[in-house]
């Protein structure tokens, strides 16, 4: 059984106290979210072309050729 976002997290999960991060000088929410968006290409197949390729890495062969 899997447990749900809002449950409880046990006690050997849960950060220090000492680890406030709104303290810290040079801690950046999103700092590097734009650097990655830019880099992250998602591409969307149909369901007839994707049913021509076993995989991901059979996608990636066949446009590198």
């Amino acid at each position: 059984m899997t447990s749900s976002p809002d449950s409880p997290k046990p006690d050997s999960d849960e950060m220090r106290p000492e680890y406030d991060f709104r303290t810290m000088r040079g801690v950046v929410r999103g700092k590097y979210a734009a650097r990655y968006r830019e880099r992250l290409r998602i591409v969307r197949l149909e369901a007839d072309v994707a049913a021509a390729f076993a995989d991901e890495a059979a996608v990636n062969a066949a446009l590198r050729d």
